[in-house]
């Protein structure tokens, strides 16, 4: 294994619930090996992000109710390819070569897998984009 793959696995994040069987399928064993260590990882990365993408469309994201606030954000994820392709990029990044060429062996389900994943994450942190308002 080459440091880069070594340096890689070290700075992710341990997930003890993200168990990993012989009896899983392919994919799922990549997901729970690699992408939701890799995923918690970036979380920062993906909150900044997705907080750039509300300011590039006006910040219409803010005056929305909290449902269409969790359907704002799988839309953007969903339909605005450029911004899954970046996110996609923040994850595939982080791949070691090894898992770059399993994940290309499955890139389609692991592509819908990953995507799920983030939608998830920022819809679970979503009172991370609550707009602060400053009083004068």
């Amino acid at each position: 294994m080459s440091d880069r793959s070594q340096n890689l696995i070290a700075i992710r994040p341990l997930i003890p619930t993200a168990k990993v069987s012989d009896n899983m399928s392919a994919e799922e064993h990549f997901q729970n090996k690699t992408l939701r260590p890799i995923i918690k990882l970036q979380n920062e990365l993906f909150l900044g992000a997705f907080q750039n993408y509300i300011a590039k469309r006006k910040n219409v994201f803010y005056e929305l109710p909290l449902q269409k606030r969790m359907d704002y954000i799988a839309h953007a994820i969903q339909k605005d390819l450029k911004f899954r392709n970046s996110l996609k990029g923040m994850v595939i990044g982080q791949y070691t070569l090894e898992e770059y060429e399993i994940y290309m062996a499955y890139s389609s389900a692991l592509n819908k897998r990953m995507m799920n994943m983030v939608i998830k994450r920022l819809q679970d942190q979503i009172q991370f984009f609550e707009r602060i308002e400053l009083a004068v």
